[in-house]
Parts: C-alpha cells; structure tokens; sequence
C-alpha cells in the first residue's frame, strides 16, 4: 500500500514542477522576487495546490491537472490585464505611497498605507537611516520595502512613467505637471504615454525607453 501511494506521487511531483516552470515562464519572473501582495498570494496559493495534492490520493493526476491549468489561465489572465488596465492593477498591487517628502512625515500618507510610526522608524534604521530630516524622499513600495532618497544625493532617477501609465505622485515630488511631461514626450516624438515602457526624471531632463526600443 505504501508502494502504491509513493508511486502515485511521482507523476504529481513531476506536474508539480512542469507547472510551476511554465507559470513563472509564462506569467513573468517577477514571482521570484514578489513585488506586490499579490505575487506573494500567487506563490502561496500555488505551493498549497501543489503541496496539498500530491499527498492526497484521492486526488486523481488529470484532476490535479486540470487544476493547474485554471489556475495558470487565471494567473496569466491577471498579469495581462494589469499591463492593459492602470483602475485594475491599482486595485489589485495598490500604489506606492511617498510616505516621508523633503524631511516632512505625510502622516496622512502613513495612515492610507497602514503604517504606523514604530514600523517606520524600523524601516528606516534598517536602511541606515536615523534622522527624519535627511530623507529628501521615501516611497512605500506595493511590497512593503521602503525606497530612501537622502537629501544630498546627486541626481537622484525618478521614474515619471511606467508601463505606459504616467505616475502622477512623483511628477508632483518633482513640482511637474502632466502638460509638461506630455510636452516633453511630444519634443521626443511620442504622442502618448502609453508608447514608453519607462521614463525617468534626472536634472530637469527625461530619459525615454520605448515598447519599441
């Protein structure tokens, strides 16, 4: 009996590892480094279906399979849509936070991501940082890790669009307006955002990397 159930768990372990090579593939690798809650959730979800089937014999191989696959679809079904709709991938990674703006706490910005002072003064020793006045600047990332930049850092990158989405928070850190940025885009040969993959605010200029760079 025990032979048995060994022997039904090898093609499960070895589906197991095809599924996961082929979501991270197809999905994007940014599941191995997570940088939302919702990458983190994925992992988990995944690691449970995997983990939980294998050793449940009642759990046939093609039940497993088919599992595997709704679960894939649903995945890669997600990350598209986040790419193609800036409301949907708002609500379901949230936005980063500037939680600390020219040496000032926002503390309104605190409460909306959920953060409390002890946990930000944590972050902040973490990162070698003990003074509140010396961070220029300090954005809470959809994963939890606070971006420092230190007042005094020469020509610190700020990055105005992303995915094709303008990111209104930092054009207002750097005192510009979206009239600028699209003026901009326009002396470069851009007629719309959504035709840059990234664009980066460094000393009054703008560096552009387009989809068809």
């Amino acid at each position: 009996m025990r032979g048995v159930f060994l022997l039904g768990c090898v093609p499960k372990t070895l589906l197991g590892l095809l599924a996961i090579a082929l979501i991270i593939n197809k999905s994007g690798k940014g599941n191995l480094a997570p940088t939302s809650a919702m990458d983190q959730v994925q992992n988990y979800v995944l690691g449970g279906i995997i983990g939980g089937v294998i050793y449940s014999p009642s759990v046939t191989l093609f039940q497993f399979a088919i599992v595997l696959i709704i679960w894939a679809l649903l995945i890669i079904g997600l990350r598209k849509l986040k790419t193609k709709n800036h409301a949907f991938k708002s609500f379901i990674d949230g936005n980063p936070v500037i939680v600390i703006n020219r040496g000032k706490i926002d503390i309104a910005a605190c409460k909306k991501a959920k953060i409390t002072a002890h946990e930000l003064a944590f972050k902040l020793r973490k990162e070698g940082v003990y003074y509140i006045r010396d961070v220029k600047r300090a954005v809470l990332e959809q994963n939890g890790e606070l971006i420092i930049v230190l007042s005094g850092e020469e020509n610190p990158k700020y990055p105005i669009i992303t995915d094709g989405i303008i990111q209104k928070s930092v054009l207002e850190d750097v005192d510009k307006t979206e009239e600028w940025l699209l003026a901009k885009l326009k002396e470069l040969g851009y007629d719309s955002p959504s035709e840059v993959f990234l664009a980066e605010y460094e000393s009054a200029q703008i560096k552009v990397i387009p989809y068809d760079n």
